[in-house]
């Protein structure tokens, strides 16, 4: 049986890359991006093609796409980064849900993009197949589906069992439903695809660069100072590590593994031939996407916090989170038991206190960041990065009024409430699946108490 590979950033990256130069003495530009993963990339690249003048440069503590960007599911969909609810409470319902069209045609805007730039990432828009699996969750994805149509989104349609297995032959299926907007993609080549273009159109990326404080007209790094009236932040899940901003976002950590390529007859007895994503309505939930070259990738929630906001090394993982994947792998596709694991990894994404993403830029100071996607940045990165593009150049469109601009919760609690309160909202969480797992017809009082305790909407 083959050896799984732990760690090592990503199934996603076959090797390491070879880094870019670092940034090599103090230096100067006209914007200054901290940070090389999906929003700092996007933003760089809507800053050029609004005015290709501008001198950029973004640094970066490893290599582009060393974080989330490189290490994600691979769902290019249009579900929100936060609680729509949270967002309609202060700026209306219909603000809402133009931002959920534009996160919506913001699939098609990435798809677009790839295709124009020459960024091969395996994208196919196959939909997103969300399945429930007992009666708890079928009642959950109804809900859902409800709630997505009071928000506009009216083309996700309802699916029998039968429907939704001859899509993918999930084991216990009792429900479905189908979102066209989603795509799946290898979220490392649109990383360091976008990383390419970006260079090549003029953008300085310089690699290998820490940067240890960000103030305004500067960013302080052990290899200099990057002078420039506007400076951008895109640090996502390591936001935490810089000074000043620790209780700014919460690092919650998500585990995946990648299966060997499956052999034809599993595929056969699977299905899964439009290379829909594919997650289910537990609370602590799978994501997966069938990759290009025939394996199974799928991710969850294992050991969603670390002390003190502790962040992986590399991606390593414990041995124990691979098995619980495994296993979840084999109960919801009975089909891949016995196929060898290739690959296990971690890596982690921003959780503001409220749950919902933000994008700001004060023009007084020239300083903006936009981040907290709560798992659903791939597409909310781009979204964002035009956003910041606008408000950077001072261009009032329909992006800038969207109703995550200038969105800030407060800060997360100091630790030990921060990580006791994570840890008892996830333990909540596994027994009410265990109590659901039982048939129980409604959402587990467990899971409802959870939410309630913790803030979470």
């Amino acid at each position: 049986i083959p050896m799984t590979v732990n760690g090592a950033v990503s199934h996603w990256f076959p090797q390491i890359p070879e880094p870019r130069s670092a940034l090599p003495c103090d230096r100067e530009a006209d914007v200054c991006i901290v940070g090389a993963g999906y929003t700092g990339l996007w933003t760089a690249y809507y800053l050029k093609q609004l005015d290709p003048s501008l001198a950029i440069a973004v640094l970066e503590a490893r290599f582009a796409g060393f974080g989330a960007s490189g290490r994600n599911g691979g769902w290019l969909s249009g579900l929100p980064p936060g609680h729509r609810g949270v967002l309609a409470k202060e700026h209306g319902r219909d603000s809402v849900i133009a931002w959920q069209r534009m996160l919506n045609t913001s699939v098609d805007e990435v798809i677009a993009v790839a295709a124009r730039e020459g960024i091969d990432a395996d994208i196919v828009k196959g939909g997103n197949l969300e399945v429930a699996r007992n009666p708890a969750q079928a009642e959950r994805l109804r809900a859902e589906i409800d709630e997505d149509r009071r928000w506009g989104v009216t083309d996700v349609d309802i699916l029998s069992a039968a429907e939704a297995s001859a899509r993918v032959q999930v084991d216990s299926l009792m429900l479905g439903a189908f979102n066209p907007h989603c795509a799946r993609i290898q979220p490392a080549k649109l990383a360091r695809g976008l990383a390419d273009v970006v260079e090549r159109l003029g953008v300085s990326v310089y690699e290998q660069t820490p940067v240890t404080e960000i103030a305004p007209g500067r960013a302080e790094t052990p290899r200099g100072v990057l002078r420039a009236p506007v400076v951008l932040r895109a640090t996502e899940g390591f936001t935490a590590r810089m000074r000043g901003l620790r209780r700014r976002w919460l690092p919650m950590n998500s585990a995946m593994i990648a299966t060997e390529p499956l052999p034809q007859q599993v595929w056969d007895s699977i299905g899964w031939n439009g290379c829909e994503t594919v997650g289910d309505l537990a609370h602590g939930f799978f994501y997966a996407q069938r990759t290009a070259d025939g394996r199974i990738a799928l991710g969850g929630r294992a050991v969603p916090y670390r002390y003190a906001s502790r962040i992986d090394r590399d991606g390593a993982v414990g041995q124990a989170t691979i098995d619980y994947l495994t296993g979840v792998l084999n109960a919801v596709l009975p089909q891949t038991r016995g196929v060898p694991i290739a690959h296990g990894w971690c890596g982690v994404l921003a959780v503001p206190r409220d749950w919902s993403a933000g994008v700001q830029f004060d023009p007084s100071t020239g300083m903006g960041e936009a981040g907290g996607y709560v798992g659903h940045g791939v597409t909310a990165t781009n979204l964002a990065g035009r956003t910041l593009a606008d408000l950077v150049l001072k261009r009032s469109t329909d992006l800038t009024a969207l109703p995550w601009v200038d969105h800030r919760p407060r800060g997360w609690e100091p630790e030990p409430l921060r990580w006791l309160g994570v840890r008892g909202l996830y333990t909540a969480y596994k027994l009410a699946d265990r109590h659901e797992a039982g048939h129980r017809s409604r959402t587990s009082p467990i899971a409802m108490l959870a939410d309630r305790i913790t803030g979470r909407p």
